[in-house]
């Protein structure tokens, strides 16, 4: 876990993991098949690092949102693994099956249906999981590297023909990566309230 924490995801090859373990390979080769299912067991263990707390039909609200970001900042604690997950597997170690049991509870102390809290907490997951992608993509490099993406990326917005795309123009300084976590706040907060209403009908 040290080694995904420390250099991201893409150091994370067996050799290295069997290096930090003082073992070689083979002893790894051992207990996992091969570094998807390492990944899909730190994944699980990750999650673990999430606090669940039983659902308050009173509270529900607040509980989804700390869900949610309880979820995010586990995965962005450890670079790279939100995209391993997003495209090799669904999670179904016992802290994913615990995870999606407690949201799943949340939102039908919300008042949800099964089908309503089913599809919420797929989309919710996903969202999760693409901002973490996002989150970290923007911290892969130096402090020198990142200012000079977003520099070019601003430059190259400031060239646009204003005329043309006045309104991606106006927004532009909006999405640097230091309003992500606004922006993930504000979609949260749309998603639940979008859900208090449906619970309302």
């Amino acid at each position: 876990m040290g080694l995904l924490a420390k250099e991201g995801i893409d150091a994370l090859s067996m050799r290295r993991v069997a290096q930090a373990l003082n073992t070689g390979p083979a002893s790894l080769y051992a207990h996992v098949q091969n570094r998807d299912e390492l990944c899909e067991l730190m994944f699980d263990r990750i999650l673990g690092e999430v606090e669940l707390q039983p659902p308050d039909p009173a509270n529900w609200r607040a509980q989804l949102k700390q869900l949610c970001f309880g979820q995010v900042a586990a995965m962005v604690k450890y670079p790279g693994i939100a995209s391993v997950v997003m495209n090799a597997m669904i999670p179904l170690g016992p802290n994913a099956l615990r995870h999606g049991e407690a949201m799943l509870a949340i939102l039908r102390s919300g008042g949800l249906s099964e089908r309503q809290a089913a599809w919420a907490f797929d989309a919710l997951g996903l969202y999760g999981k693409a901002y973490a992608v996002e989150v970290t993509s923007w911290r892969d490099g130096s402090e020198e590297e990142l200012a000079e993406r977003g520099r070019q990326m601003a430059e190259y917005m400031r060239s646009l023909p204003a005329g043309t795309f006045p309104n991606l123009m106006a927004i532009g300084p909006l999405f640097s990566g230091e309003t992500a976590h606004e922006r993930f706040e504000f979609a949260i907060d749309t998603f639940i309230a979008g859900l208090d209403a449906l619970a309302g009908r």
